[in-house]
């Protein structure tokens, strides 16, 4: 496979160097600090606002609290996590499964490790926050299991707000301005990440590189503004998120 010509910016994150939050329960590395008094917006990469990787003990979790006028996906690296909401809804994610959450004009939930307090099996789930392109919208909840797709080892869109996906099995994001993909890179493999005015790679478990060499573990993230299309590959294997982002919030 032919490494294709990348123009832009790439800054490579380290995983050490995330915000980092600990409690008596949750173990929080923070790619955009969130945790605390931040202004979400100023740290922004694109419309990516929070991207948490957290541990959450067994038998733990967030109680029911509020948010509005936010755009939160959540992806399930290991264990559980149950959800409740005030619409009504509740559902079990477990790895594969990808969750979007509209909180509109005023949502509340709950998120617990759903696993069996027995079982001690702790939770590990990645949380990212946008905004919506506007306030005030109908409270929406929605999930899809994408499995069967990674098991291909490709670059799969799993939530999208741009118009090309609408038709497709993403889940809903209300900005038109963003989509996520993930892939579990089978070993000595690689996939192209898309062109973007502006990019966050995560690196979730595993490793990979970049076409210069550049060595990336698991919690490095690389942010790229204006870049052509990137080829990741690994030698052991790996899981990427990556958010293509067509506008900032500066813009």
């Amino acid at each position: 496979m032919s490494t294709p010509h990348t123009t832009g910016t790439i800054r490579v994150v380290r995983a050490a160097d995330r915000h980092h939050w600990r409690s008596a329960w949750l173990d929080s590395w923070q790619s955009f600090p969130a945790t605390g008094n931040f202004d979400l917006t100023a740290g922004a990469h694109g419309m990516l606002l929070v991207h948490n990787d957290d541990l959450v003990d067994a038998g733990e979790g967030f109680d029911t609290h509020q948010h509005n006028d936010a755009e939160i996906v959540t992806w399930v690296l290991d264990g559980e996590l149950t959800h409740r909401d005030s619409t009504g809804l509740t559902g079990t994610l477990r790895p594969g499964v990808v969750q979007s959450m509209t909180a509109g004009r005023g949502i509340s939930h709950s998120e617990v490790n759903g696993s069996a307090y027995s079982s001690r099996s702790p939770l590990r789930v990645v949380q990212m926050w946008l905004a919506p392109e506007r306030t005030g919208l109908d409270p929406r909840y929605a999930e899809a299991d994408f499995t069967e797709e990674l098991d291909s080892g490709e670059l799969v869109t799993v939530a999208s707000g741009r118009a090309e996906h609408a038709s497709s099995k993403a889940v809903p994001i209300a900005n038109p301005y963003a989509a996520l993909h993930v892939a579990r890179m089978r070993p000595q493999s690689s996939v192209i990440v898309p062109a973007a005015p502006y990019g966050h790679l995560y690196v979730a478990r595993g490793s990979a590189a970049l076409p210069d060499g550049t060595s990336l573990a698991q919690g490095d993230a690389v942010r790229t503004t204006a870049t052509d299309a990137i080829e990741l590959s690994t030698a052991d294997g790996a899981e990427v998120l990556f958010w293509e982002n067509y506008a900032t919030y500066e813009d």
